[in-house]
């Protein structure tokens, strides 16, 4: 299909769509449901040039409008770089939509169980059905990405999307809405407005799937709305990502990687790190050596258009609250504020990179997922002692290992649970197609990213086929002969055997 086609509200189904011209915006939620829903059952098996013809619609979608979609998203911060919005909302979308392109094809197709049994009348295979309609509820920190990959991978495997971006990026969220119609009818993929109403009003439709990102917090939330429709959900969470040092890593050196991943978009990213275990006579080094990096980075915070700002009032109160308790509770804190200026700035909403020792458990940034610019520092006395400490949280969404391969990594990998392992760099597996990704526990549920993420939006059905010239049935009903127990009895002896066999 055409762009011009989709802004008409043209598909080549036929049948299930609105009158010409008409858009979301002349709907509510309920209607553009149901004319999804209509049109998912004109055409339940999208061939694979359809599918394909769609996500590179909504490429050009994001490509055609780089630029307006880079000034939206600073605007919306009020102050976030248009370069680190180009790389990581809009050229990180990319990779896995060609990849999801590429492979749809061949990823579509049934798979043949056993082709021995089908010589002898019993035929296998497994279908990879589209789920339907699916609902993506995305988040305000990369508003592109965390949206876009989702969509490309449901479009894929043959959905019908129906996608609401946070309100808290309502500039990012108008362009997305006046956009869409110039290259998606109605029936194939949707973005909804602030004219739909609250996230709660989405996340409750009676979807096929329901694809969130967001905090654990809203994520219960939107589990339960779905659960009364017994609708499947897909949960990207976030949660309290330790870094491991190893002690033999080059403390310098990971404390400059570590300090520059925990400042990407000023901290507000799922995988940023949120606290470091460090080995306890290397805790003073390893401070300062964070300090030093920020210190040379930042030459300049407030007025400095660079220097990502906190999303929200709210989440800048939230943050400095965590500072003051923690100070007001013993904690060491220890700030890079450039001469002349006083952060945290309230007008900009900017607060200082900031790094704390001496914890207590009585704190509330132990609890807490930060999502700001606060790297909390913990010493540990061996290995063992490092994975108690993780593992009185909940399952984080990654674990960082900073150090070589060897015992005490494999110790801290399979003493854990966490989403991901990244090792020695920050996020390595987040834009990447040859690896899920995905939460565990208070992280999240389920996985996409490459084919991950054609299975989640997928239903794989069985189908099996007999040219056998008797019953199955017959065999379990009434009545129950000689004949039929001696049967029984073959079998049980033949299992029994297998499994000695089988050890």
């Amino acid at each position: 299909m055409t762009t011009a086609n989709a802004a008409q509200g043209v598909t080549n189904t036929g049948g299930a769509a609105p009158r010409r011209g008409t858009t979301a915006r002349d709907l509510s939620l309920a209607e553009i449901l149901e004319i999804q829903k209509r049109a998912q059952a004109e055409d339940p098996q999208p061939t694979a040039k359809v599918r394909r013809d769609r996500i590179s619609r909504l490429k050009q979608l994001v490509l055609d409008n780089a630029k307006d979609f880079a000034e939206a998203i600073r605007d919306d911060y009020g102050s976030r770089p248009e370069t680190l919005s180009t790389l990581t909302d809009i050229a990180a979308s990319m990779p896995d939509l060609d990849h999801q392109r590429s492979h749809v094809a061949k990823w579509m197709r049934s798979d043949a169980p056993s082709r021995v049994l089908s010589k002898v009348g019993f035929h296998q295979e497994v279908r990879h059905d589209p789920k339907g309609v699916v609902g993506i509820m995305g988040p305000w920190n990369f508003p592109l990405y965390l949206t876009i990959v989702p969509a490309g991978s449901a479009l894929g495997a043959g959905n019908r999307v129906m996608i609401r971006s946070s309100s808290s990026t309502p500039r990012t969220t108008e362009l997305l809405c006046e956009l869409g119609p110039k290259y998606f009818p109605v029936e194939e993929l949707v973005f909804a407005g602030p004219e739909h109403g609250r996230g709660s009003e989405f996340s409750k439709l009676d979807f096929d799937h329901l694809f969130f990102t967001g905090s654990p917090g809203v994520g219960r939330s939107v589990a339960k709305d779905a659960a009364e429709n017994l609708t499947p959900v897909t949960l990207e969470l976030g949660g309290k990502n330790p870094v491991l040092v190893d002690p033999e890593a080059d403390i310098a050196e990971v404390a400059a990687n570590v300090a520059a991943s925990r400042m990407v978009n000023g901290g507000q990213v799922c995988v940023c790190p949120d606290y470091a275990l460090v080995p306890r006579d290397k805790v003073e080094a390893f401070a300062d050596a964070v300090l030093e990096t920020w210190t040379k980075k930042f030459g300049a915070i407030s007025g400095n258009p660079e220097y990502t700002t906190t999303i929200n009032e709210s989440n800048f109160e939230r943050i400095c609250g965590l500072i003051d308790d923690a100070r007001a509770k013993g904690a060491t804190v220890r700030q890079v504020v450039p001469a002349g200026e006083d952060l945290p700035n309230a007008t900009e909403r900017k607060i200082a990179p900031t790094v704390l020792t001496d914890l207590g458990a009585d704190m509330d940034i132990e609890d807490d997922e930060v999502f700001g610019p606060i790297l909390s520092v913990y010493p540990y006395d061996d290995i063992v002692d490092a994975v108690a400490q993780i593992n009185a949280r909940p399952d984080p969404l990654v674990l960082y290992w900073y150090g070589e391969r060897g015992p005490r990594f494999d110790y801290a990998v399979g003493h854990t649970r966490s989403g991901n392992v990244y090792g020695n760099n920050f996020g390595m597996g987040m834009v990447s197609s040859a690896v899920p990704f995905g939460g565990s526990g208070n992280s999240g549920m389920g996985s996409y990213h490459g084919k991950w993420g054609f299975d989640t939006f997928s239903r794989d059905r069985a189908v099996a086929m007999s040219e056998f010239d008797y019953n199955v049935g017959d065999f379990m009903t009434p009545p129950f002969d000689a004949a039929a127990k001696r049967q029984a009895d073959l079998f049980l002896k033949a299992m029994k055997t297998r499994t000695r066999f089988l050890g």
